[in-house]
């Protein structure tokens, strides 16, 4: 099975499909990598070939992905439209389905992974991170929006009710040991020891029989993952809420400032959406 693609640099190695985010300074999640991703998911439903695990990373030191692309929703949303069925045109529903791909998924999260980035991450069956550069947010709240794309469900599940409230409401960012602590990741590691680790999971994943390892994530997400009707309903209010005028205020302030841009704003996001005048 070949897959290549504009946004996303791929190898093969073991069983393994290494792939690697490369839209961009900021790995926006836009037209360009959804269409990717969800050609990529598609192979790995209908022929994947040797592959048994994927792991997605980044080619930016600083951004595993900033966020979506908050200039081109109606567009990338069209994109991630073609993962699903009638009801189903959502970046939250096509990552429900990378959440069901019958492969294992191992996301490895250097600098930040916020917003849409982070429900990538969160998609993906396991997360490991730099200790000394990964930081994670939905800074949705910050805004006057939600998460929409699986932000609720997942951290509500991972971290239970109060401290989900706190990272969603908070809008703040955290790093990876406090990630790790809250349960929002597997483990926090050293940035020397992170890839060695992570290549040596996913091989030895790879190396055991497909259908047992098959069975065993079906019947894990069957126990923990959301329902589409609640996903549905968690891309429809972000939707809504990212028309509202004070929303639109407060991101154009932000874009004023240097939303989407390489910059002090997109590395301090956490920071920044609090710093709102008036």
């Amino acid at each position: 099975m070949s897959f290549a693609y504009s946004s996303i640099q791929t190898r093969e190695e073991d069983g393994v499909l290494f792939a690697t985010l490369d839209a961009g300074p900021l790995n926006l999640i836009g037209v360009d990598l959804v269409r990717d991703l969800v050609s990529l998911v598609d192979a790995l439903y209908s022929d994947p070939g040797d592959v048994r695990v994927v792991i997605l990373d980044s080619t930016s030191p600083e951004f595993f992905s900033a966020h979506v692309d908050l200039t081109a929703i109606p567009q990338y949303t069209a994109e991630a439209a073609k993962a699903g069925g009638p009801g189903d045109a959502s970046l939250g529903m096509f990552l429900h389905k990378l959440a069901r791909v019958p492969v294992i998924t191992i996301a490895k999260v250097r600098g930040r992974a916020r917003g849409g980035g982070n429900e990538l991450a969160l998609a993906c069956d396991m997360i490991f991170a730099a200790r000394e550069n990964a930081v994670f947010g939905q800074f949705e709240s910050g805004t006057g929006a939600l998460p929409g794309a699986g932000g609720i469900q997942h951290l509500t599940r991972r971290l239970g009710r109060t401290r989900a409230i706190e990272a969603i409401t908070g809008a703040d960012d955290f790093d990876a040991d406090l990630a790790e602590r809250y349960g929002w990741i597997n483990r926090a590691l050293p940035d020397a020891e992170l890839d060695a680790f992570v290549e040596r999971l996913a091989k030895r994943i790879a190396g055991f029989p497909p259908a047992g390892v098959k069975a065993a994530k079906r019947a894990i997400n069957d126990l923990t993952l959301p329902q589409p009707a609640a996903v549905r309903s968690d891309s429809a209010t972000f939707l809504g809420l990212v028309a509202l005028p004070e929303t639109r205020e407060r991101l154009d302030h932000l874009a004023n400032r240097g939303l989407q841009t390489p910059g002090d704003l997109e590395r301090h996001l956490g920071k920044a959406v609090a710093e709102f005048p008036g």
